[in-house]
């Protein structure tokens, strides 16, 4: 196909030079290059790529493949106590099961007619969230955590009209850039300070950075850090004072023994849906969720897909389908939607609604008393070796906790190495997110850990820092 004698490419759409310099100039840029200018110029590829061969067939490229695999050293063959936002749960092989099953194994967005129960699904999954987290709406599962955080702060910047939301310090800094990012350029994020003893977050600092210009206070509890922050009723407090928006990270997995936000204060409850009945899949188990209350200024707000339940025109009947489907960008409104929304994540909402309805609220709460109690253990354990603190801060401790391995002077990453070839994965280095910690790490232990296990840890430990 030709067009004025340019020859376009059979497999991109508008590659035609004139096509393209029509729309360039609509967008007011010279170049397809000036589409990336906010790329620094570091990371663009200048050259080709030092691209191999093709293979010559599927068999060769299966073997290839499988080769490249087995160089992972995983959670299989590794006694793991890395957490940080991806866990190691157990997943019930129910979960498996259904997540496999074709009608809900390609559960991408969909419509009405080619809908095998995927509505229903995810309806289901829906109110079983908003039970945990006792709240009234949630929606489709967005990308991640850090997706559903800034999505959060975006909806409460529309609501409130205002351009700045405070953050926490002790934060996950892949989460703060990607909120960051999600943010840009118009809403500015704040960090406040933490409590060094405690870990908690400073109210004095929290206080002297919130203003008529705040549209929200997002924090986390537990915390990145693991601790459980004390003080929510507070900042939900500190922030109606100034008409600004309460919202609050969850990991939902802890909602069995600690009390749902939203009874104190928070007006938007965010997470990541991974821990409930989702693998970690090399960090590709990642589902985000955001829940409010059943008010016309939140559900308006969503940017993404709310399914909701009607009764239909046969007595009795009733049908599941889109909330107030025209306020997305891929309904009615278009480039006029709340936000740009595309792909998202309904097979791990489907996985996670299965989890729930497995575990029930006994099971939720059976669950975390286990996290605790183990993690508990794992941290009076550690302890016990005389050059490191366990943890860190004086403060209660969900599944996560920070140790610190100052005074055995050697760094975090030298540890895990020799842990590594124990077989053991230590706890996440924090010494580049959090330089004025030193040489801390953060351990993670779940319902997944035994004694035996833990007791490992620590004989692993007591060897690498006497070598």
């Amino acid at each position: 196909m030709t067009i004025k004698g340019f020859k376009n490419h059979p497999y991109i759409p508008n590659s035609v030079p004139e096509v393209q310099k029509e729309m360039l100039e609509e967008i007011g840029l010279n170049s397809l290059e000036d589409l990336h200018e906010a790329i620094p110029d570091f990371l663009k590829l200048k050259n080709n790529m030092n691209l191999p061969k093709a293979i010559g067939s599927e068999y060769e490229l299966r073997r290839h493949v499988e080769d490249i695999l087995k160089k992972n050293k995983t959670c299989k063959d590794n006694l793991n106590f890395l957490g940080a936002g991806c866990w190691q749960h157990y997943v019930p092989a129910i979960c498996d099961e259904i997540n496999s099953r074709g009608e809900f194994l390609t559960a991408y967005g969909g419509e009405s007619y080619n809908d095998f129960g995927r509505f229903q699904a995810l309806f289901e999954y829906e109110s079983l969230v908003g039970e945990l987290v006792d709240m009234d709406v949630v929606n489709v599962p967005t990308m991640d955590w850090g997706q559903a955080a800034a999505t959060s702060i975006r909806m409460a910047s529309r609501i409130t009209g205002r351009k700045e939301a405070v953050v926490p310090k002790a934060m996950d800094n892949e989460k703060f850039l990607i909120m960051k990012n999600y943010c840009s350029p118009d809403i500015q994020l704040i960090q406040v300070d933490y409590v060094k003893g405690t870990g908690q977050l400073d109210l004095v600092d929290l206080k002297n950075k919130v203003s008529e210009k705040t549209a929200a206070i997002y924090f986390e509890n537990p915390s990145f850090l693991g601790f459980i922050e004390e003080d929510g009723q507070k900042i939900s407090d500190l922030a109606h004072k100034y008409d600004a928006i309460s919202i609050v990270g969850v990991d939902p997995i802890s909602l069995g023994v600690l009390t749902p936000p939203s009874q104190y204060g928070a007006d938007i409850i965010c997470g990541d849906l991974q821990p409930l009945g989702i693998h970690m899949n090399y960090g590709g188990g990642q589902s985000g969720f955001v829940a409010t209350r059943d008010e016309e200024k939140y559900v308006m707000e969503y940017p993404s897909r709310l399914f909701g339940i009607a009764p239909t025109s046969v007595e009795g009947e009733y049908g599941f389908g889109d909330v107030a489907f025209d306020r997305t960008s891929f309904g009615n409104l278009r480039e006029q939607g709340k936000e740009y929304v595309g792909t998202q994540t309904a097979l791990w909402g489907i996985t996670a609604g299965v989890y729930l309805a497995t575990m029930g609220p006994k099971g939720m709460e059976e669950i975390g008393q286990t996290i605790m109690q183990k993690s508990q253990y794992a941290t009076e354990r550690l302890n016990e070796i005389k050059s490191i603190k366990s943890p860190l801060f004086n403060s209660v401790n969900f599944k996560e906790f920070v140790v610190d391995f100052n005074e055995t002077h050697k760094t975090v990453q030298e540890i895990n190495k020799k842990l590594l070839e124990k077989g053991v994965f230590g706890g996440k280095d924090l010494s580049s997110d959090f330089p004025e910690l030193g040489q801390c790490a953060l351990y993670c232990v779940t319902e997944i850990h035994t004694k035996t296990d833990i007791d490992k840890l620590v004989a692993a430990l007591e060897e690498v820092l006497k070598s």
